[in-house]
Parts: C-alpha cells; sequence; structure tokens
C-alpha cells in the first residue's frame, strides 16, 4: 500500500504580503493570477495555514519570485 505524506511549508506571511502589495495587487488579483483562492491567501498572510508545495510554487510563480523567498527562516533580510 503506497502512502502519499504531503509536506507542509510554513510561509512568511509578512514577506507575501509585503511582494502582493509591492506589485500593487489585491488578493482576489493574486487569485486570478496564482489559481490560488484568495481566503488561502490571506490565511497564509495571516500565518494561519501551511502551504502544500504546488502552492507555494503557484503563488512564487505569480510574484515572479522563487518559492524559497516566501518560506519562513528563507532568505530573511
Amino acid at each position: 500500500m503506497l502512502v502519499m505524506v504531503e509536506r507542509f511549508i510554513e510561509v512568511d506571511g509578512a514577506k507575501l504580503r509585503e511582494l502582493r502589495r509591492r506589485r500593487m495587487l489585491s488578493l482576489r488579483e493574486l487569485e486570478q493570477r496564482s489559481g490560488v483562492a484568495f481566503d488561502n491567501i490571506n490565511k497564509l498572510e495571516n500565518e494561519k495555514h501551511r502551504a502544500q508545495p504546488r502552492t507555494l510554487r503557484k503563488l512564487a510563480e505569480a510574484l515572479g519570485v522563487e518559492p524559497s523567498e516566501l518560506m519562513k527562516g528563507e532568505n530573511s533580510e
């Protein structure tokens, strides 16, 4: 029996919000660009939710950054 374990990633919510705002995108606009539901983006920005790897990739692509830039503890300034 094959069991798939999905790894959930802790997202840096402040960084996600900052990148979205720098690009002057609303939650709805980022939803349209990324295919990630706006309520999930909101939960990620408020750090009430962890992301699946594919969600992180979709958001990063829509924002024009590497997925690692959205991960908590990565590339801290």
